[in-house]
């Protein structure tokens, strides 16, 4: 029987036990892309790398995984998401061994390149089981806000996991922090999580595959790089190259029969306004935590520990109201939940706005806080709606597509945003950073009324 002929049923505990099993390898997934930061004084006494070398291997992991995500996505439809998602488990432990008895800049380099990939099964795997195991509206709904809540905490409980592990340890040690989660996964994953795939699935097209990647790749190297010097001739090229590849990517996704990215689904405004919600949101959260930590680390001297506690706050707010999103829009229509969400977010952001040397951090804390909490309901709800407006033979690649705009978005918005702000003094760079925040955030709440409002209540489905 095909998954859209089931009776909607309620989940039992298998699939919530499923979920946790799901849940905590996107929490490490999250973790692995700040907690290096730390690491990488130690590690640069020990492997010797040039500095070109430290480029990549601080970078290398969110390149290979914003490259590989809606591929991923797309392979996981064909060959069965669950077998993706082990496959992938079992890469991802094995190369964090590596990368952390890495004895050269080379190696580590490889296996963070590795674990990029890896990573990159994770995230539209997941959220497609959980569109397959929670076939209630409202079930599915609290199931993806854990999901994301994990996603989203991650960045934040990073430096705090990080700080605490280099006090005690070797720099290699955050990187074993991956191996009893996935191997928990290998094991728990064939009992507690169903195996779900498109059975007429067409193959990769793999002139498809090379232009994405020759698109995504020299992008994101490009955006990032030139947040670092803007008069960089080779950033310039990889941006150019990357444009003129990923535009040919796109129309080659027109004309082929089987497209990797489903352009079709760029025609739900559902879809389509959850999609530009999370590219955006992304880019301004990327840029604003960037630059919080640098004013409390660089400014005001602070350890990476004690920067971390004081982003608590946020986290936990952020944390409850990706909860309480599913809960209102049992009743309220996604769209206004967002859009009020959103315009929260720009109070707080506004409030960041006023932080200074006679303010102290309270301003900053409560601000940040209050605006994490207006994000959390939109950005669960965000991919709920993704998952539903999707067709069930495409969840992964729906999931992966949004997945990857979010990453985008947190990339750019580090190097736009961050070289914006870097190029004043940290408290004002702050101030103009959290500035085009508040106001961004209020066109994005009108966005999310015109284009979510056809969703209804989860309650009405």
């Amino acid at each position: 029987m095909d998954i859209t002929d089931k009776p909607v049923t309620t989940a039992r505990g298998r699939e919530w036990l499923g979920l946790a099993v799901l849940a905590l390898p996107i929490l490490l997934i999250s973790v692995d892309f700040s907690v290096l930061n730390l690491a990488l004084p130690t590690l640069a006494v020990e492997l010797k790398p040039s500095a070109a070398q430290q480029l990549w291997i601080l970078d290398v992991y969110g390149f290979m995984i914003a490259g590989f995500l809606i591929i991923m996505g797309t392979l996981g439809d064909r060959i069965g998401r669950r077998r993706l998602l082990l496959w992938g488990a079992a890469a991802f432990g094995t190369c964090s061994v590596l990368a952390a008895y890495a004895d050269s800049a080379g190696m580590l380099i490889a296996a963070r390149a590795v674990m990029g990939v890896a990573g990159a099964t994770l995230a539209p795997s997941g959220l497609a089981l959980i569109g397959a195991m929670f076939a209630d509206p409202k079930e599915r709904a609290g199931a993806v806000a854990a999901f994301t809540g994990c996603f989203m905490g991650g960045a934040i409980v990073g430096p705090i996991t990080g700080g605490v592990l280099l006090a005690h340890f070797w720099w290699g040690s955050v990187f074993l922090l991956a191996v009893p989660v996935m191997l928990l996964l290998l094991v728990a994953g064939p009992v507690l999580l169903p195996e779900h795939h498109d059975p007429e699935a067409p193959r990769l097209d793999a002139l498809s595959v090379a232009l994405s990647l020759a698109g995504i790749l020299p992008v994101v190297y490009g955006i990032t790089e030139l947040a670092r010097d803007s008069g960089r001739v080779l950033a310039w090229t990889a941006l150019l190259v990357g444009v003129f590849a990923f535009a040919a990517f796109l129309l080659r996704q027109r004309v082929i029969r089987y497209p990797v990215l489903e352009l079709r689904l760029f025609r739900a405004r559902v879809f389509r306004g959850a999609f530009i919600l999370s590219l955006l949101v992304g880019a301004v959260q990327g840029g604003t935590i960037l630059m919080i930590n640098l004013y409390l680390q660089s400014a005001l001297g602070y350890s990476t520990l004690r920067a971390g506690l004081w982003m608590v706050l946020p986290a936990v707010a952020m944390l409850f109201t990706i909860g309480l999103g599913p809960a209102l829009a049992r009743t309220i229509r996604p769209a206004y939940i967002t859009a009020a969400g959103l315009l929260v977010a720009a109070l707080g952001y506004a409030a960041v706005t006023v932080v200074g040397d006679g303010t102290g951090l309270w301003p900053l804390t409560m601000g940040f806080a209050v605006a994490m909490a207006g994000i959390g309901p939109g950005m669960s709800l965000g991919y709920n709606l993704v998952l539903g407006a999707a067709p069930p033979d495409i969840a992964g690649a729906a999931s992966a597509t949004a997945e990857a705009g979010g990453q985008f978005g947190v990339a750019a918005g580090v190097a736009i945003l961050g070289s914006i702000g870097t190029a004043r003094t940290l408290a004002s760079g702050l101030h103009t950073v959290a500035g085009l925040g508040a106001i961004l955030f209020v066109a994005l709440a009108v966005l999310a009324v015109v284009e979510l409002r056809q969703a209804p209540p989860t309650g009405a489905v």
